[in-house]
């Protein structure tokens, strides 16, 4: 019997509240770590809550959800013990991890609803008031109880790539989960999650048919992928021989160097090139709306191509789809690749590509927003001028939304970058600069926000990115030899948040009566600058008058709180910009002294992220 029971293998469709409620998940060795990027996590929750729009109506009672448009999420393989029903997981784990990730921060979403969603049953079971998470490894189980009671949690030096990528990823949900689901219809999206999105759950009773399994899903060699249909189709339409063959062999060394990058970037770089230079259309927010050019080349951009040829790209003849993919296709490579270097590794050419790595907007807009206004022809000098230009509106926005604490998911605001993208399309240098500028000035979100911006639990990474382009901002202009790579992400010692003041009411209540407004005004981002690792831990807890003594020996911008500062450097105040941001030293650090420092961060974001920019030759990073 039990011969056969290990022999036995099932394969059922699911829902995520079937799957995970009060469950038990085995991790399986060769697989322990949790390795999703950025990327990953915004595409899973880009792709949920777009199906969920298209559905969803305001007026609809909830027991219209069940009638909503599903999504299917792929398949788990589980390896089940017989003897102790024990449930390792084969394969599906980054999925499972994600979707607990994304049931954890929506669980605390919905605490301010007055409908509220039984989900908690998903994320861990109880017994005898002890919390037990869903996935067992040990590990996880610290930073999945803290996010889960408090939405954040602070990794260690003895914490594992997993961990850190948990909380990197529960940060990203946060930042994408699109405002207008956070409301009245969270209580109906929670719902579709659990109940409408599929998953192919497959259970062997055996290891080794378990991985047999895994195998055989995970072997690709026969699947055509979209990249290669579209060669196919281009290829039935080239009729010389010769031309032919010189198609195929380029086709081939193309994608050679984009899989350099990562398996699927022959697929993102269709998809970021034929929508920034020829999609022409955007699916309708409304329910039930049809997709449109933007989501067609997302889906299947081969059938898309293959349906439009004629029309966007007017091609017609055998001559005119060799001309285009012999010259168009390898320079935009080229460019979608430089691109992606650029964004990985800072270039004083194009800096904010780097910047935008780290606090920019969904792949699936920035991609072909930044090859929309690259004309075939445009030489090197140009092409950067104009990513650059780009890639620095990019972070404007962002920057502005993030201090006035609005998101910027793929859903929120697609549709005006949609737009954007198609003004920029083909653009000249110049007539980008002006195009920016006015978009520049129609941003909603104002620098005056930074009166009651501050540090929070969810938005470190973006603090850590305001103070790291001030810090780097300020050393450029008095002539020191340091980036912003040198603040947010260097080779050594990195640097950390540091609070001005010590997290010690007591030394405050002659300025405040209550705690919560003393822990208001700590995190404000005047009372914030960055320090070496390690530098700060050390001196975290001292009163002002001793730490602006190891301020001084610091960074310029924290220099800047000292008075010596601006005794022992007097060419300091001799720059015009220098003159202009109004910097003053702070003796001592009180309640009016952040207001002073918050005022200098607006008057340094103004200057930073100033529209002359997009017209003065030789400009500031």
């Amino acid at each position: 019997m039990a011969k056969n029971l290990a022999n036995k293998i099932d394969a059922t469709d699911t829902t995520i509240k079937l799957l995970l409620k009060e469950q038990k998940f085995y991790i399986d060795y060769f697989q322990r770590e949790y390795r999703w990027q950025e990327k990953h996590i915004k595409l899973l929750v880009e792709d949920l809550t777009t199906t969920f729009l298209k559905s969803y109506k305001k007026e609809d009672e909830r027991n219209k959800v069940g009638n909503y448009q599903s999504y299917y999420l792929g398949p788990v393989v589980f390896s089940i013990n017989p003897d102790d029903s024990k449930k390792s997981i084969i394969d599906g784990q980054q999925r499972i991890t994600s979707i607990t990730l994304l049931l954890i921060y929506l669980n605390h979403l919905q605490k301010e609803n007055d409908q509220k969603v039984s989900i908690s049953e998903l994320i861990f079971s109880e017994k005898f008031g002890v919390k037990s998470f869903n996935m067992t490894d040990q590990t996880r189980q610290p930073c999945l109880k803290a996010l889960f009671e408090n939405g954040i949690y602070d990794p260690s030096e003895k914490d594992d790539e997993t961990v850190r990528n948990m909380v990197e990823r529960y940060d990203d949900i946060v930042q994408s989960f699109p405002e207008e689901l956070s409301t009245e219809a969270l209580p109906y999206f929670i719902d579709w999650l659990i109940e409408n999105v599929v998953i192919v759950q497959i259970k062997a009773y055996s290891d080794e048919n378990a991985y047999t399994i895994f195998e055989t899903m995970n072997d690709r060699g026969l699947n055509l992928t979209p990249s290669e249909m579209l060669k196919g189709f281009v290829l039935s339409k080239i009729k010389d021989k010769d031309q032919r063959t010189k198609i195929n062999d380029l086709w081939k060394d193309q994608i050679i160097k984009l899989h350099t990058y990562n398996e699927n970037a022959d697929q993102t770089f269709f998809q970021a090139w034929f929508r920034g230079k020829y999609a022409s259309s955007i699916r309708p927010g409304k329910a039930g709306s049809e997709n449109q050019d933007f989501e067609l080349i997302g889906s299947r951009f081969h059938n898309w191509f293959k349906e439009n040829h004629r029309k966007i790209f007017n091609l017609n003849t055998s001559d005119e789809f060799f001309d285009f993919f012999n010259n168009q296709f390898p320079f935009f490579v080229k460019w979608y690749c430089r691109i992606w270097d650029m964004q990985i590794t800072y270039n004083e050419k194009a800096p904010h590509l780097n910047y935008i790595n780290h606090w920019g907007i969904a792949e699936s807009l920035q991609d072909p927003m930044l090859l929309s206004p690259i004309n075939y022809g445009d030489n090197d000098e140009t092409i950067f001028r104009k990513i650059d230009f780009v890639s620095r509106y990019i972070e404007t926005f962002t920057v502005r939304r993030a201090i006035n604490y609005k998101k910027f998911g793929q859903t929120s605001i697609k549709y005006t970058m949609f737009n954007l993208m198609k003004k920029m399309r083909n653009s000249t240098q110049d007539d980008l600069g002006q195009i920016l500028i006015a978009e520049t000035n129609d941003i909603e979100q104002q620098w005056d926000a930074i009166d009651d911006f501050g540090l929070h639990k969810q938005n470190r990474k973006f603090v850590k990115h305001l103070l790291s382009r001030i810090s780097s901002y300020l050393d450029k202009l008095i002539g020191n030899d340091y980036t912003y790579v040198s603040y947010h992400h260097p080779k050594g010692r990195p640097f950390e948040i540091e609070h001005i003041w010590g997290n010690k009411f007591e030394e405050h209540k002659n300025e405040f009566e209550k705690e919560a407004d003393f822990q208001i005004w700590r995190n404000y981002i005047g009372a914030l600058i960055l320090l070496p690792n390690g530098t700060n831990q050390s001196f975290s807890s001292h009163k002002y008058d001793v730490k602006i003594q190891h301020y001084v020996k610091q960074n310029a911008f924290a220099q800047t709180l000292h008075t010596s500062f601006y005794e022992k450097n007097p060419n300091f105040l001799n720059s015009k910009a220098i003159q202009e941001l109004d910097f003053k030293p702070h003796p001592e650090f009180k309640r009016n002294d952040i207001q002073e420092r918050s005022d200098l961060v607006q008057r340094i974001c103004e200057q930073i992220w100033s529209t002359e920019y997009y017209e003065i030759e030789d400009k500031l990073s």
